[in-house]
């Protein structure tokens, strides 16, 4: 079985005063039976890393370079992070795709120097509304995947996000078929990829404007493993009612 996951992604959000929210999450949840992860910015991972230390609770970067250190004015590796404490980093983000050009390529060797660091990678594939208007969805998905994860994926390693681009931050949200629509073409390619063990063991996360009102049916759609969470994970009041509901769902 595949143990439940709900990511938390604080985006540019976020000082030293917000780690108080870590400490709310963990007396909330520190029974919770799924796995939880917090990508705060890179200038809190560390503290935030501090503040769960010990706990079930675990901390990720939100992008890493594909490089493993370097000339790279501004960016972080993916050494840095885990030395840093962290046990896992985003990749691929629709943002970081639109605002800073990053190809298939490109999150493929970030994927491979957050494998090769020790963590686990959030790789995020989805469409745009043009893409979903033109019927493009399947091919859009599954050219991400095949030219965003490298070879070498595991259950242990690799979470999959799919994250439509016209759902993110906008309240709409895809309709439980779109979903589970998606979510089941991603499980395919994998098994088909990686082979059935390793393509079951991948864990799913459906990520675009999840709300504590809609996060119980979105977790009861076919291989939806959990959420990647955006705006609503920067308070405890706002994402600890998607973790419960994902806790129920297991």
């Amino acid at each position: 079985m595949r143990r439940k996951l709900a990511a938390g992604n604080w985006k540019m959000n976020g000082t030293r005063e917000d780690l108080a929210q870590i400490d709310a999450m963990l007396q909330a949840h520190g029974a919770c039976r799924c796995d939880l992860l917090i990508c705060p910015p890179a200038t809190l991972v560390q503290a935030a890393c501090d503040r769960a230390r010990g706990s079930t609770l675990m901390i990720g970067g939100q992008d890493c370079h594909d490089q493993p250190q370097g000339a790279h004015t501004g960016d972080i590796s993916a050494d840095m992070l885990a030395d840093a404490g962290a046990r896992a980093v985003i990749l691929g983000h629709s943002e970081r795709r639109q605002n800073h050009g990053e190809r298939n390529e490109t999150v493929r060797a970030k994927t491979a120097q957050a494998w090769q660091a020790g963590l686990m990678a959030v790789v995020c594939v989805g469409e745009t509304e043009a893409d979903r208007d033109a019927a493009n969805t399947l091919d859009i998905v599954g050219g991400q995947l095949a030219g965003s994860i490298p070879d070498a994926a595991t259950g242990a390693n690799l979470v999959v996000a799919y994250e439509p681009v016209w759902a993110i931050g906008t309240g709409r949200v895809a309709s439980l078929d779109q979903i589970g629509e998606v979510h089941d073409f991603i499980r395919g390619r994998l098994e088909r990829r990686f082979g059935t063990g390793v393509g079951r063991s991948v864990r799913l996360l459906y990520g675009g404007s999840v709300k504590p009102d809609n996060a119980a049916q979105i977790f009861g759609v076919s291989n939806v493993d959990g959420a990647l969470v955006g705006g609503a994970s920067l308070t405890a009041r706002d994402f600890s009612p998607i973790v419960a509901a994902l806790d129920a769902s297991t």
